[in-house]
């Protein structure tokens, strides 16, 4: 099983955080049974509840009524998942803008804590 970790900045601010907060209470229970699917399967969840995007980011995909939800993560460490970037998807595709935040974010986390 892996564990979930939430992607903090150096002032420790969480955008995931300040995401799921953000959702309505039955949106965030779906989102957590999701990212329990996850913790559970690791890498070999497939589509349609994860993709890969670019590089080692990879999205959870969570869609709920006319919501779609995505969290952006990467595995690190083996045994972790790090949470980035959380929005709801409006266009048919993951916007460049939020593939390279999350980029940014990761590579802000992996230079703080190694991996």
């Amino acid at each position: 099983m892996y564990k979930i970790v939430f992607y903090t900045s150096h002032r420790g601010d969480s955008p995931i955080d300040k995401f799921l907060d953000s959702l309505q209470i039955k949106v965030r229970a779906k989102v957590e049974k999701w990212m329990q699917k996850l913790q559970e399967n690791g890498p070999t969840l497939p589509r349609p509840y994860s993709d890969t995007l670019r590089d080692k980011i990879r999205e959870l995909r969570v869609s709920h009524g006319s919501l779609e939800i995505r969290l952006l993560y990467f595995f690190w460490n083996r045994t972790s998942i790090v949470m980035v970037h959380g929005f709801i998807k409006k266009k048919s595709e993951v916007s460049e803008q939020d593939i390279e935040r999350a980029i940014r974010l990761m590579n802000d986390h992996i230079t703080r804590y190694g991996g």
